[in-house]
């Protein structure tokens, strides 16, 4: 099965179809639970968070945190402090899962020793590390307002059980909170309208020496690779996924972020205050996730594959399993939509565009 390229007549019918979606703002906003890493202030997973709620389209019924880029106590609090600075406090925040369902640190760091060492660990990375009970630096200030007492797993089936089929889930970071929720109610999954999530990684074209050296490494699915397991092998009814090989033709450049900071609404304010370029290599990894799914036609390749995680403890734990349908093994999940190739102007053009905007009310 090979990777398509979209026609002139595709990227049309694509287009006609997110129009499609833009008119029936009338019967009801798309309605998306986030589940994110919102490690803060600024940066890929709090932009995209804001990409998903400046959407005039979308309605976002929460956010669902998880330990991933940082831990899960000061990703709580970076993002509630966020909604308070863009005013949007009328969207609930839920802590989720602290700790990966089966991965420790120091088991990590014994891995490492023997299979190499890993550039970026998240919350476990050495030059950032803090306990996980310690905010860390929070230079935007802290929250005043607080998560709701309810956790991510009874909220994501909660609301899967109220708006059966209609929810999007939004999946940014480790699928730890995911995972959860299908262990409560197996009919999670099936109940949700899709999955999309950034993650997973295939054979990126790139020099980035975190992926040169090891293609199948993607932080998402490593972190923690026996929940990403039991997501891909739920009953979803569709999946698209992000992958490294498409996230990284995309850059965060000081160009972009002044475009942003040009605006004058509390989003713009935002980005323009708290987000940075760091290094040589910065991608626009979640909000690519966010854009595509608000307009399938910023993607202009795209592929069927069946996806899953190594679950052995040699060198390849964590990394990401593919198949076509010639060659699938017998027991896989369902087939997944990966993204190939995108609209770049476009897509920054939209990233822009929806963060200089007004706010949405509530």
């Amino acid at each position: 099965m090979k990777f398509v390229r979209l026609s002139m007549i595709g990227i049309a019918l694509l287009i006609a179809t997110s129009l499609a979606g833009w008119s029936q703002q009338s019967s009801g906003k798309r309605k998306i639970i986030i589940d994110q890493d919102a490690a803060g202030p600024g940066g890929t997973d709090q932009q995209a968070i804001l990409l998903l709620m400046q959407s005039p389209q979308t309605e976002v019924l929460g956010v669902t945190v998880v330990t991933g880029d940082a831990w899960l106590k000061e990703e709580v609090a970076h993002t509630l402090r966020m909604l308070e600075i863009i005013e949007r406090t009328d969207i609930p925040v839920m802590p989720g899962a602290e700790y990966p369902l089966v991965r420790r640190q120091q088991e990590t760091e014994l891995w490492e020793q023997q299979f190499g060492t890993v550039q970026w660990v998240g919350a476990w990375t050495p030059r950032q590390y803090h306990p996980a009970d310690q905010l860390g630096e929070m230079p935007e200030g802290k929250p005043t307002t607080k998560a709701l007492d309810e956790d991510e797993a009874h909220f994501l089936v909660r609301m899967v059980r109220k708006y059966p089929h209609e929810i999007t889930i939004y999946e940014g970071g480790p699928m730890t909170n995911l995972a959860l929720a299908i262990s409560i109610d197996p009919e999670f999954a099936g109940l949700a309208k899709e999955l999309v999530f950034m993650g997973g990684s295939l054979n990126p074209k790139t020099d980035d020496p975190e992926f040169a050296n090891a293609p199948r490494h993607e932080f998402n699915l490593w972190f923690d690779p026996e929940a990403a397991h039991i997501v891909l092998m739920a009953p979803w009814k569709k999946i698209v996924c992000t992958t490294v090989d498409i996230s990284v033709k995309t850059r965060v450049t000081q160009k972009l972020l002044d475009r942003v900071k040009a605006g004058n609404t509390p989003a713009a304010r935002y980005v323009g205050s708290y987000s940075r370029v760091f290094g040589e290599y910065n991608y626009l990894w979640d909000e690519l996730t966010a854009l595509a799914w608000l307009d399938p036609s910023l993607i202009t390749a795209r592929g069927m594959r069946y996806l899953d995680v190594d679950l052995g403890r040699g060198a390849g734990y964590g990394s990401t399993l593919s198949w076509t349908e010639r060659d699938k093994p017998m027991i896989v999940g369902p087939p997944v939509e990966v993204q190939v190739d995108l609209d770049t102007e476009r897509f920054y053009k939209m990233f822009v565009d929806l963060l200089t905007a007004p706010t949405p009310k509530p």
